[in-house]
């Protein structure tokens, strides 16, 4: 039976819990050329999708939570119910762009169906048009997002769906199955116990790492400094888009000997900074705690393979190569104590344990008044080849991140022809002014180049 990974699952409680929510992630794909027709447009994508099963796959619960959700075939598939079409109003420029994903992104996926909808959005300046790729996060990650992105819009086939069918187990079955697993999840951890105590090294090893890594994640118990940047969320979303040349990101990197994903850190860090400052807030060394997702993925199924790190980014220091190299060092000293091994220990735990204590826990949580975390921000590494949509080349894409849980701003990065580009998801009423991220984020960049000159 396909059943939802507890970290799957825990995005669809998160959104029950938490009604101002939709967590849907999506890119933006902005296409050269005559837009298509809408069934010309329907036509190429359902034959790339023809392959991949979820997504003629709905989630069905379990009673009394006695198990973890399954996906199961919607018998009632309708695929031109996942398809839309709108033209961008006036003026027709990137702002009116942003505005109108951030309403589409604010409407919540139907839960009787497959997680996931295409929008061609056509009047574009230039003749250009774009598709709005929106798919609810239990279904994927970012990065498994991506390679979607190849899928649909790359030269090679859509590779058929391993495992065949998958066929409606009905609400009795899963009843049983969930029964089932319940007198399996003790032999199991007996077993892989047992499995473990027969390399005592290895055991000795993820031991150590699980300790340290879990000493780690305790300073995220910690509130960060209060601001507007948390709190309860509206409604209604903003969202705003960037843009800088990768070969800069890259020349800073090599510069500074540090990561790329350090660079982008960075300049997010210097735009946070600019915002507390232009807000008239005091940027303090724990004011933005960032959650900051890490791949763990081992294998190329649709789901979450994600772990995190939690670094406070130094907002207080003035000097943006200051601000990279602390950077550096932060994120260098969360990996080498293992506190993405230690998220992904807990995640792993959660898939053997009785989904019922999981899933209370998780509700429990998304009603906390939490002050840890103040944004997320996510890098994703985007299609190496050059794609297209119907023979139109794609020349940019942006990418979105949902927000929930009292954080009120997210920042997704993503890299694509040559680009980096940056997408901004904040709360409409406490965080209007995303374009100051924005704009902030691209003069930073500047800024660590002309220092690593």
């Amino acid at each position: 039976m396909d059943r939802l990974s507890p970290l799957d699952a825990a995005f669809l409680q998160i959104e029950d819990e938490d009604p101002s929510s939709s967590l849907a992630i999506a890119s933006v794909a902005i296409a050269e050329g005559p837009t298509p027709a809408q069934t010309e447009f329907e036509g190429a994508v359902l034959a790339r999708l023809a392959g991949i099963r979820r997504y003629r796959q709905k989630v069905r619960t379990v009673p009394f939570d006695l198990g973890p959700p399954a996906w199961v075939d919607d018998p009632a598939f309708d695929p031109p119910a996942h398809f839309g079409r709108v033209a961008l109003p006036a003026p027709h420029d990137r702002a009116a762009l942003s505005e109108l994903v951030a309403l589409l992104m604010g409407e919540r996926l139907e839960r009787d169906r497959p997680l996931w909808e295409f929008w061609v959005i056509e009047g574009l300046p230039d003749g250009r048009w774009a598709i709005l790729s929106k798919l609810h996060h239990a279904l994927a990650d970012g990065l498994a997002a991506t390679r979607l992105q190849t899928v649909l819009f790359g030269d090679a086939p859509a590779d058929p769906d391993p495992g065949g069918e998958a066929a409606d187990p009905g609400a009795v079955a899963l009843l049983l199955d969930a029964a089932g697993s319940l007198l399996r999840t003790p032999w199991e951890q007996t077993r892989l116990v047992a499995r473990e105590l027969l390399h005592p090294n290895r055991l000795a090893r993820r031991i150590s790492d699980a300790a340290r890594g879990l000493t780690a994640l305790t300073s995220a118990l910690l509130p960060a400094s209060p601001s507007r940047l948390t709190g309860p969320l509206g409604r209604d979303r903003r969202y705003s888009t960037a843009s800088v040349p990768l070969a800069e990101v890259k020349s800073v990197a090599r510069a500074f000997d540090v990561t790329v994903n350090d660079v982008l850190l960075a300049a997010v860090t210097g735009a946070f900074r600019d915002l507390l400052l232009q807000r008239g807030e005091t940027p303090a060394a724990d004011s933005v705690r960032s959650l900051v997702p890490v791949s763990v993925r081992t294998r190329t199924a649709l789901d979450n393979e994600v772990s995190l790190l939690l670094p406070l980014l130094p907002v207080d220091l003035a000097d943006p190569a200051q601000r990279l190299i602390r950077v550096h060092h932060r994120l260098a000293s969360l990996k080498a104590g293992q506190e993405a091994a230690a998220g992904a220990l807990l995640t792993a735990t959660a898939a053997h344990e009785p989904f019922a204590p999981v899933a209370w826990a998780i509700r429990a949580a998304a009603h906390l008044p939490q002050r840890n975390i103040v944004t997320v921000t996510t890098n994703v590494r985007g299609p190496a080849e050059p794609l297209s949509a119907l023979g139109r080349p794609i020349v940019e894409i942006y990418p979105y991140v949902p927000i929930a849980l009292r954080v009120r701003v997210g920042v997704a990065m993503l890299s694509y022809a040559g680009q980096v580009t940056f997408g901004v998801t904040a709360d409409a009423d406490a965080v209007p002014d995303t374009e100051v991220l924005v704009k902030a984020i691209e003069r930073e960049v500047q800024a660590l180049r002309g220092a690593a000159r």
